[in-house]
């Protein structure tokens, strides 16, 4: 997420301030900490029912509520102050986001898988914060940034919520879109990769203000994204967890790489 909001900051500028970065980063990790922080005293009873979360710190022990509590909360407002610190509208996105995760998703994932929906959002405005942390506006550049993002996390997270969906439903976690590793679920993981793919080429029909993207960057994004729907029709033809591996992996990278090209693009073409 931290690494989202740098180079959303960096396709916004010509020369990067180091202040604005440190601020960045800084902040980010303090209010995605906060998030998370909060998240695991919301559902502690939850996560020790699970064998992938049985051992964090509060179904284990090592920390009291109170003391979670407290530090989620301190986060929250130096992660926010830091973030105002650059403009006002960096600071509302992050407390926004902040705040859907925990009133929004958190309590969704047990009563509909719906929850995911709600889910990509605060995930996606990292991409988005760095942009408005250069400009301090909310233009057709920022909005891309954000899709891209918002359509990237489908197929990432129900990849992840395919091979740990045993897990999830001990703890009565909805997150599959059908409820259950089946082709329904297998063909929105295909169809929202083929969304990801065709917004994430956007920037290069320079409909997109100053986000741009070359031919070059056109080449590699539509490559990385036939990476990605490969291993997502390969989920298709044979639905099982082993298979479900490779294609977290895949996404993971396609973000990543995606970011890379987006800047090394800007600053090259």
């Amino acid at each position: 997420m931290v690494f989202s909001s740098i180079a959303g900051y960096l396709l916004a500028v010509e020369k990067a301030d180091l202040w604005v970065i440190i601020l960045l980063l800084i902040g980010g990790c303090l209010t995605v900490g906060a998030s998370n922080a909060f998240n695991q005293w919301m559902e502690k009873d939850l996560d020790a029912l699970m064998s992938r979360t049985k051992n964090r710190p509060l179904p284990g022990g090592r920390i009291s509520d109170n003391a979670a509590i407290v530090t989620a909360a301190l986060m929250t407002l130096l992660g926010c102050f830091a973030l105002y610190i650059i403009n006002l509208y960096t600071a509302l996105l992050a407390c926004l986001s902040i705040i859907i995760y925990l009133c929004v998703y958190t309590p969704l994932k047990t009563k509909t898988p719906l929850s995911v929906f709600f889910g990509a959002f605060p995930g996606a405005i990292p991409f988005m914060l760095g942009w408005v942390a250069a400009t301090g506006d909310f233009g057709i550049e920022a909005g891309t940034l954000f899709a891209i993002q918002f359509f990237w996390q489908f197929p990432h997270f129900w990849s992840i919520a395919w091979l740990a969906d045993s897990d999830y439903k001990k703890a009565g976690f909805r997150l599959l879109p059908t409820g259950g590793r089946d082709p329904g679920t297998v063909f929105q993981i295909v169809f929202y990769t083929l969304w990801m793919i065709v917004i994430s080429i956007f920037p290069a029909t320079n409909y997109t203000g100053e986000l741009q993207l070359s031919y070059v960057g056109l080449g590699l994004i539509v490559l990385m994204g036939l990476w990605v729907l490969y291993y997502a029709l390969k989920l298709m033809s044979n639905p099982t967890t082993q298979q479900a591996k490779p294609l977290i992996r895949v996404c993971i990278a396609y973000i990543t790489i995606l970011q890379i090209t987006f800047v090394i693009d800007k600053f090259v073409s």
